[in-house]
């Protein structure tokens, strides 16, 4: 009995526990915004994030994200951006590990994540990771399928685009959405997308885009009432066209044989229940067999990546392994050969390994940026060809065109990257020249530029050089996953490598950084 009354309170105590923690997040969420409008901000987001931490201990992403979003708002606001950027890892690490135990992806709560992401990228003046972002929300939208992110994507490009001064593809968004409102005759929400428009244009002091969109607005509010009329009077026509119907079957069947009618009345009226009836259990049983499906296909979506990644390492590794066991094989005749053979597919399988290590590494720290230092890019350009002189064959000219300026970034990762581009250069080029440019593109934007007049890389692998485990080969041969980590490595840097895909006779990387 004594042990029956402590299980009973101590769930009695759990419970109780549950919704005290359910309270406090509430409490603190209504705190938190009581503070924001009385302009106390630093109380704000403290509170925010209290009742981050208190819904995200009871499992409730949605209101944990939407208190996290906030708080991150107010540490970039007053220019902590390292704890904004540090408040939206953790939330996007507790979202993937619920996912991984729940098998669903959080598609509303993600997207308000990196939502957040771009608006620091804007307001950092970071394009290519704004533009990442951006992508990112489309891909979120397009995956969930759901008419509000799609909404919420149309008006977020909008924003964006305006806010970097490209006024069409800004007109471009904002018309789709409101075509979409029209459609649908929400019209509040047109009225709601001018308002928020000419708000964008104050705050940006575009004014041809103020006046354009007042011009439009002034137009849509004397338009919007003649919809509204024109719909009231659809409306009316309709009703009086059903009433006249109805009135000239009732005058039609207006007969002596009352008692049939009632009892045809009657059997109508049960026949259309059992209708609704049946529409509504089919209803039920079409949505609860959509939620089984797209929890199906989720759960085969993370397999077959799962499955694919560990194929592509094995694949990899397969020809080193294979070449091996021929070396071993053919010890015996030729030992010394062979013993030179093995020993470089050995070292290759050794650098394999801490390549996908620091593959794994990077893409795990994009969000912490090299220490920089400033230092003058000509003389550093010149230093850097000069250690692959050795590598490059007799018949070929090596060239550095670099101004002497100071730059701002990281040297010993800049200097990583040039090597790995020009050490390629040197194997692929018999002859002609191998240039290393500097070009600077703006205030804050700069080029290294890598070409050489080498055999070039084929069409169909042009696409994919980026992305790592692509091809399965002999690792001592190469493992391809240099180009990854340089490209990995540029994003740390707050930059992105490319291939120029219109160079022709030969080979040519560009790597932008901003500086």
């Amino acid at each position: 009995m004594k042990i029956s009354y402590f299980i009973i309170a101590f769930i009695f105590c759990f419970c109780t526990n549950i919704q005290a923690q359910e309270n406090l997040g509430n409490e603190f969420m209504k705190q938190a915004q009581t503070s924001f409008e009385q302009k106390d901000y630093t109380k704000a987001r403290y509170l925010y994030i209290r009742a981050y931490n208190s819904f995200a201990n009871q499992g409730k992403y949605a209101q944990a994200v939407e208190c996290g979003t906030k708080g991150a708002f107010l540490y970039y606001r007053e220019n902590y951006y390292k704890e904004a950027f540090e408040l939206c890892r953790q939330m996007t690490q507790l979202l993937q590990t619920e996912e991984q135990k729940s098998q669903n992806v959080f598609y509303d709560e993600r997207f308000q994540i990196t939502k957040e992401r771009l608006q620091m990228y804007m307001k950092l003046k970071n394009a290519a990771q704004a533009e990442l972002q951006l992508a990112e929300l489309n891909n979120l939208a397009n995956q969930s399928k759901s008419s509000k992110l799609a909404e919420d994507l149309l008006y977020t490009k909008a924003s964006y685009y305006y806010a970097l001064g490209k006024n069409e593809q800004g007109d471009a968004a904002f018309q789709k959405l409101i075509s979409q409102y029209r459609e649908k005759k929400e019209y509040d929400k047109v009225s709601d997308c001018y308002r928020s428009l000419i708000n964008i244009a104050l705050n940006s002091n575009d004014a041809p885009l103020m006046k354009r969109t007042y011009e439009k607005y002034i137009v849509w509010t004397d338009s919007v009432k003649a919809f509204n009329a024109q719909d009231k009077l659809g409306a009316l026509q309709m009703k009086y066209d059903e009433s006249l119907k109805t009135i000239q079957e009732k005058d039609s069947q207006l007969s002596g044989k009352q008692y049939m009618i009632v009892g045809l009345t009657t059997f109508v009226v049960i026949l259309i229940a059992a209708l609704l009836l049946l529409i509504f259990i089919l209803l039920r049983y079409l949505i609860l067999t959509k939620k089984l499906k797209n929890i199906i296909k989720i759960n085969n979506e993370h397999n077959e990546q799962q499955t694919k990644f560990i194929q592509s390492i094995s694949e990899q590794m397969a020809p080193t392994l294979d070449m091996l066991g021929v070396c071993v094989g053919e010890l015996p005749a030729t030992v010394s050969q062979q013993a030179v053979s093995i020993k470089s597919r050995v070292d290759a399988l050794r650098q394999f390994g801490l390549n996908i290590q620091e593959l794994s590494s990077l893409e795990g720290s994009l969000m912490e940026p090299y220490e920089v230092q400033s230092f003058n890019v000509g003389n550093f350009c010149k230093k850097t060809m000069d250690k692959i002189v050795d590598d490059v064959q007799p018949e070929v000219e090596t060239v550095v065109d670099a101004p002497a300026l100071e730059v701002k970034t990281n040297a010993v990762q800049l200097e990583r990257i040039l090597l790995h581009l020009l050490r390629n250069a040197a194997i692929n080029t018999s002859s002609g020249k191998i240039t290393l440019e500097f070009k600077r593109k703006g205030a804050h934007l700069c080029n290294f530029i890598v070409t050489d007049s080498g055999t070039g890389i084929p069409a169909e692998r042009r696409e994919s050089i980026f992305r790592p485990f692509m091809e399965a080969k002999d690792l001592a041969d190469g493992d391809g996953l240099g180009l990854p980590i340089c490209a990995l490595v540029a994003n740390k840097l707050n930059g992105n490598l490319s291939l120029d895909m219109d160079y022709k006779r030969g080979c040519r990387f560009v790597l932008s950084l901003q500086i």
